[in-house]
């Protein structure tokens, strides 16, 4: 009786289910498919227990749907046409089934299931005979659109062919008209001006730059700006911290709360800037990250500058955190952790694909099995070899030459000339200052204290010792001088720095952080049961996925284990040439997915860290394979590809939108106008110092920086502590007015004012910011002390350039803000706010006469700065159209 109440219930419940849940299926709507609709739920919370790990736990294996009728030890899990009877459904909505907490199907899951089960469990289509302990791939998988062959699509025909500028608007444009839409106008000038120079610079142009544009009417003037700004040195900065972000750049080890910092982790920022700036070809920018090492021949002395560029470029691979430098962790857990969290690194930003979810257990979405994860750390086995690890310190690869070393030798023979007579000089002052000394004495003691100060201290009777402590003014040395002659030590201090100075003149030694191998030894790759390093199973080989093969994209998936050509083992170079030999299906549709995203706020797929089952799927295929094609083909130029996108009508459209379209696409996936975005972080403070006219144009090195403020607050400085406490502040001499990709990343000392709009935390790395939309955004406007200090540095920069005429003060910080003059309202607006605001501030001014006080600015700039502040914290300039 209580079987037969349980089952009512559940059958009950599940038409419950079905009514809630899931929308009512046409008559004619084909029934749902085990590979379409049951499969995925069924791979992702029980296939571990039921089909690809050992012996299925109740003789059951979930895999195929003739395996579900078949059964096991409690009979068939299933019968077709029956819900409420099925012994699947039942145990899954007692609770039984998953046991754990955290895999529990969802109400919408569940009814999905129990519609497949009524619709009479229909298959796709025959299930295969054989089957194999692990991951089935099944036809749905190997047909997956990520894991295709990239095959240059035909361009489609439009109606409207005077909106075509490229390939590009081709593919966007058929697609919008299909929902009987168009492409929005073309943006004005200067909102295109003022988008191109954000999009490739990070900054905003000048009033100058503005001007020269709007005035130049040749036919090609958008053409020639995108080229210009391309050779901007700037270019780099911009692009090379999205390239950052999925590398997951930091200037510290993090792991632990000592949050150790990477003295040497710019070198590799520097690297990534510089190849941007030249356009490195990306295919080689991706190998030289992987492999930059194995390139070189060890032991990596002498370096040329290109050989140098390489071992530097494998800072790429050491970029994730890693405690083991310090004490009080784990050791062994660390540095499993350290390959990880690499692994991870390396298949979000190259392969969009989320490989390290298969670390404990075959990959609960895609078909990617847990050896498939084992294969790929046995490619970066050989480099970090975690049971004879090497620290981050002893990683440290020196940049000296034999050059440097003679150069330094010749130049501290040259020192030790300057010290040998500064020595020769101290002497003689100590001598001269013994004998004045002396002389104080009565003439009976001489002899005998000349004698005792002249012996050696370990050889001095006790009696000499004592006349020594009786007469401490003649023991005389360098460090007593200037008790006695300030004169004569100062002199002596003036040669010291004289030899300080011309050590100076040596090549300063400094290193790179790289990941390298130890030349003949190839340490084993195991599959750890459960992702558990202390229970290795059997070993693995170097390879790819197992999923590219299947799906016909690569004819081979398996790599060499060692290549006998080379002093390491070769396999990190064989991956990075098999990810860039044009054939990978993944590598350049994700990179150009990515580019794409920059440009436009969001990618063709959404979810460009994942273009796995659980990732969005793109919004046009076509478009993406074609961009994929166009970027090998140009060489794998990134500057083509911004070239061909940013000439698009796409690209130029205006950001206004377009209510009809609107109502069919609200979220602009069809790309029917521009999306309006807001500035990154970065970026923001970037163009308040350009605005400012504070912007330090100085371009790498070690990077700015960061400590914490008497509140607490991570501000730009040199840390200098007191008893604790904050000492004098050290200064900077404009240092803190350079770039925000100079700025250190400290993973436990986030910038306040960079952090409140959403830098992200390296962690291990950043596929896609976010762009939030809180209060604490407009309070570390109206608040931060950046933000108030560079909007008196605006003020003051407004009244060099225009006087104090108001009109013409609202006039220009309209332009070095916004890129453009205020129209009549706002220039009359403005100019009525400001004035009042003047004479407010005038009227309660404390009276004085003559200068006004130290650190107080006058009413007049003090109005002006507020209204500068004002500005720049507003919609116009915190977004881009």
């Amino acid at each position: 009786m209580q079987r037969l109440t349980l089952l009512l219930s559940v059958t009950c419940f599940v038409l419950v289910l079905e009514t809630a849940f899931v929308p009512v299926r046409a008559a004619d709507a084909p029934a749902p498919t085990f590979e379409s609709t049951v499969r995925p739920i069924l791979k992702a919370h029980c296939f571990q227990c039921h089909g690809v790990e050992g012996e299925p736990e109740g003789g059951l294996d979930l895999r195929l749907k003739r395996l579900m009728a078949k059964g096991g030890e409690s009979g068939p899990a299933i019968m077709p046409g029956k819900s409420g009877k099925s012994l699947l459904l039942e145990r899954i909505l007692s609770g039984e089934m998953p046991p754990e907490d955290n895999t529990k199907l969802t109400p919408a899951q569940i009814a999905v299931i129990s519609r497949w089960i009524d619709a009479g469990a229909k298959t796709a289509g025959l299930e295969p005979e054989n089957v194999e302990e692990g991951v089935l791939m099944t036809a749905a998988d190997r047909s997956y659109w990520a894991f295709q062959p990239i095959r240059r699509p035909k361009t489609p025909a439009t109606k409207n062919a005077a909106r075509v500028r490229t390939p590009i608007d081709s593919f966007l444009l058929s697609r919008l008209e299909q929902k009987g839409g168009t492409f929005s106008p073309d943006a004005e000038r200067r909102t295109l001006l003022r988008r191109a120079y954000f999009d490739l610079l990070g900054l905003p142009p000048t009033p100058e730059e503005v001007d020269r544009f709007l005035a130049d009417d040749r036919p090609d003037a958008w053409e020639r700006l995108i080229d210009d700004l391309l050779s901007s040195p700037h270019y780099g900065e911009r692009w090379g911290r999205h390239w950052l972000d999925v590398a997951g750049y930091a200037d510290s080890e993090g792991y632990t709360n000592a949050d150790t910092e990477r003295q040497w982790a710019w070198k590799y920022r520097d690297y990534v800037i510089r190849a941007f700036n030249a356009d490195k070809p990306f295919d080689q920018f991706i190998q030289e990250q992987l492999a930059g090492d194995e390139m070189v021949s060890p032991p990596y002395e002498n370096l040329k500058p290109e050989e140098m560029d390489k071992v530097i470029a494998t800072g790429f691979l050491r970029m994730a955190p890693d405690g083991t430098g310090d004490g009080g962790v784990d050791q062994m857990v660390a540095r499993n952790q350290v390959l990880a969290d690499t692994i991870n690194v390396v298949s979000s930003s190259l392969l969009g694909i989320t490989v390290g979810c298969a670390q404990c257990h075959e990959h609960r979405y895609d078909p990617i099995p847990q050896e498939d994860y084992y294969r790929m750390r046995a490619v970066f086995e050989p480099g970090y070899d975690w049971k004879n690890w090497r620290a981050p310190r002893a990683r440290l690869i020196s940049l000296y030459t034999d050059a440097d070393r003679k150069q330094s030798q010749a130049v501290e023979v040259e020192a030790k000339k300057v010290d040998a007579e500064r020595l020769k000089k101290q002497a003689e002052y100590i001598e001269q200052t013994f004998e004045r000394e002396l002389a104080k004495l009565p003439e009976e003691m001489r002899a005998t204290v000349r004698t005792a100060r002249d012996t050696p201290v370990k050889k001095r009777t006790a009696e000499q010792a004592a006349l020594m402590k009786k007469y401490p003014s003649v023991n005389v040395t360098a460090g007593s001088l200037y008790l006695y002659d300030r004169k004569a030590a100062d002199d002596l201090k003036k040669r010291a720095a004289e030899a300080a100075k011309v050590r100076a003149t040596k090549p300063k030694e400094e290193f790179v952080r790289a990941l390298t191998e130890i030349p003949g030894k190839l340490p084993k790759t195991f599959l750890f049961f459960r992702g558990d390093h202390e229970q290795p199973k059997e070993e693995m080989q170097p390879a790819g996925l197992t999923i590219l093969t299947a799906s016909g994209a690569l004819t081979s998936h398996s790599l060499p284990a060692n290549d006998e050509k080379l002093p390491t083992s070769g396999r990190r170079l064989a991956y990075a040439r098999r990810l860039t030999d044009g054939k990978h299906p993944l590598v350049a549709r994700v990179l150009v997915n990515r580019i794409w995203m920059h440009h436009f706020g969001h990618g063709i797929v959404p979810t460009p860290g994942d273009l796995g089952m659980l990732g969005e799927r793109p919004t046009h295929p076509q478009l993406l394979d074609w961009l994929a094609d166009e970027f090998m083909a140009g060489g794998w130029s990134v500057k083509h590809l911004h070239q061909r996108i940013m000439t698009s009508t796409v690209y130029r459209q205006s950001s206004q939108a377009n209510s009809e379209l609107h109502k069919v696409d609200p979220d602009n996936r069809l790309y029917g106008r521009m999306p309006m975005r807001r500035l990154e972080a970065e970026a923001i403070r970037d163009a308040i110092l350009s605005a400012s006219g504070r912007l330090n144009p100085k371009g790498f090195g070690p990077p700015i920086p960061v400590m914490a403020d008497r509140v607490g607050q991570f501000v730009i400085g040199k840390e200098n502590l007191n008893a604790g406490r904050p000492g004098a502040v050290i200064p900077l001499k404009g240092e803190e007015f350079r770039r925000s990709v100079y700025v250190q990343v400290r993973r436990s000392r986030p910038l306040a004012v960079l952090d409140t709009f959403d830098m992200p935390r390296m962690d291990p790395n950043c596929d896609s910011r976010a762009s939030s939309t809180v209060a604490p955004q407009a309070l570390m406007l109206m608040n931060n002390g950046f933000v108030v200090s560079e909007s008196e540095a605006l003020a003051a920069r407004v009244v060099r350039d225009v006087g104090d005429e108001v009109e013409n003060q609202v006039r220009r910080a309209w332009k070095l803000i916004y890129c453009r003059d205020p129209n009549a309202d706002e220039q009359g607006e403005a100019t009525a706010y400001l004035t009042e605001q003047i004479a407010q501030l005038q009227s309660v001014a404390p009276k004085t006469k003559g200068k006004q006080p130290a650190g107080k600015p006058a009413p007049q700039l003090q109005a002006l700065a507020s209204f500068c502040q004002t500005l720049l914290g507003s919609n116009e300039f915190l977004y881009v159209e």
